[in-house]
């Protein structure tokens, strides 16, 4: 949401707030927030995930971006909460999330995982294989109240992304093929034993940062043909169907995704269309939007530090890196970077920037335009809401920045900064004597 920037003397204001004042009084490297970009985005999956004929439902996916604050946000929207680990589970416990809103996803949930969302009153397991379904049969002898199951299954629809992120090829390590119709039939009879158990129906999701609205309307056609066929093999009934999230946003001028508006209603209505043709008994869609909610969203803050010119390179050197965003490492993921001190300037210098850390491939951009700049000036990293701090990481002990909502001038804290403290606070010092040759 870079438009909903703003350039006053030569710097960038976000939400009225200024990079000087917020590098000021929250130190960099920073992650930003525009909190009216976000509550926007919201609003727009609330808007258009709409149907005249069947019930719909968000489900935040919080794995790109999960604390006590985000939950909160998300409850005052109405919308359910996908979590994918125990600890997203108590993140949203601690944020007085209503439990019964929750979908605990994920291919190997521990056996503490699940007796801690049986525990707890998740209200929806979506499982993942059949082992899985075996041990939630185990494990669900007395739960607080009745637990609605959702079976992941592949469609074998290879959207157009990066090969990690895709979910949904014949080998993915998520769910079970719909080719394989007796081991999704044993899994939900195994389901049907307990019961505690109510089996709903299917889930699929396949991929990331997809921009082609075909590949989502080939998935409802595959999933709602594979139900209909299932039906008629086997009298069970399905009453809802999750087709995942995966809708691209906009990193770099290059990416082009279709309008939130436009990706609702295609789904919506072919939805509609496809389980009218098939007949299904279907009451029920949901979507889980995570990285197309928070992304463009979010900003990071760094403060350039030394310069370094080599044969083939002028080199920025940040506060930061690949510890706060690991992205550019893991994907090659493209970002488009300001020299926020200097925003009005023209893109006339190529750089590489580079983190602090201790590894040749802490790179965040190789080539990349930006305006001119020196030392001090402060680096703006636009669209990283989703995955930055969810997979920042102390390599070097490198303390995590904080993290912080802005709204028309307003900073609002949400996650404080690690302090050197907090990186050794769960060491021990041991006895001497163990090191004595």
């Amino acid at each position: 949401m870079k438009d909903t920037l703003k350039i006053q003397n030569h710097e960038i204001y976000i939400s009225d707030t200024s990079v000087r004042t917020l590098a000021s009084e929250c130190s960099t490297p920073l992650y930003i927030y525009d909190l009216p970009a976000l509550k926007q985005r919201m609003a727009e999956f609330k808007d258009h995930f709409v149907s005249n004929t069947l019930k719909t439902h968000v489900i935040y996916a919080s794995k790109a971006f999960s604390c006590l604050a985000m939950n909160q946000l998300v409850s005052q929207f109405g919308f359910s909460l996908d979590v994918v680990s125990g600890g997203e589970l108590y993140t949203a416990l601690q944020s007085n999330f209503d439990l019964s809103r929750v979908y605990f996803h994920g291919n190997n949930k521990s056996d503490d995982e699940l007796n801690m969302a049986i525990e707890l009153g998740v209200g929806t397991i979506v499982v993942d294989n059949l082992m899985e379904a075996k041990r939630l049969v185990r494990f669900c002898e007395n739960p607080k109240h009745k637990i609605h199951v959702l079976l992941r299954v592949n469609p074998g629809i290879e959207a157009h992304t990066h090969k990690y992120i895709q979910t949904a090829f014949i080998d993915s390590k998520f769910g079970i093929s719909t080719l394989n119709t007796d081991e999704i039939k044993a899994v939900i009879d195994t389901i049907q034993t307990n019961s505690n158990l109510q089996f709903d129906g299917f889930h699929a999701h396949i991929g990331s940062q997809i921009f082609e609205l075909d590949a989502f309307k080939a998935e409802i056609e595959k999933i709602c043909q594979f139900v209909q066929e299932f039906q008629n093999q086997t009298q069970i009934q399905v009453r809802t169907l999750d087709f995942g999230g995966g809708f691209g946003v906009r990193y770099t001028d290059e990416d082009q995704p279709v309008e939130i508006a436009l990706v609702c209603k295609t789904i919506v209505s072919e939805a509609e269309k496809q389980i009218a043709a098939y007949e299904l008994s279907v009451e029920e869609i949901c979507i889980e939007p995570g990285r197309s909610i928070i992304a463009e969203a979010g900003y990071q803050l760094y403060t350039i530090g030394d310069l370094k010119q080599t044969p083939n390179r002028n080199y920025i050197f940040v506060d930061g890196g690949m510890t706060d965003n690991i992205r550019p490492v893991l994907y090659q993921a493209d970002y488009d970077f300001d020299i926020a001190t200097n925003a009005d300037a023209p893109k006339t210098k190529t750089v590489c920037i580079a983190g602090k850390c201790c590894e040749s491939g802490d790179l965040l951009a190789e080539n990349t335009l930006v305006q001119p700049y020196q030392t001090n000036d402060l680096l703006l990293v636009s669209s990283t809401g989703a995955y930055g701090y969810s997979m920042a990481s102390n390599y070097n002990k490198l303390a995590i920045p904080s993290v912080v909502f802005v709204d028309h001038g307003k900073i609002i804290p949400i996650i404080k900064r690690q302090t050197y403290q907090d990186l050794i606070q769960r060491e021990n010092l041991i006895d001497q004597d163990l090191f004595s040759l």
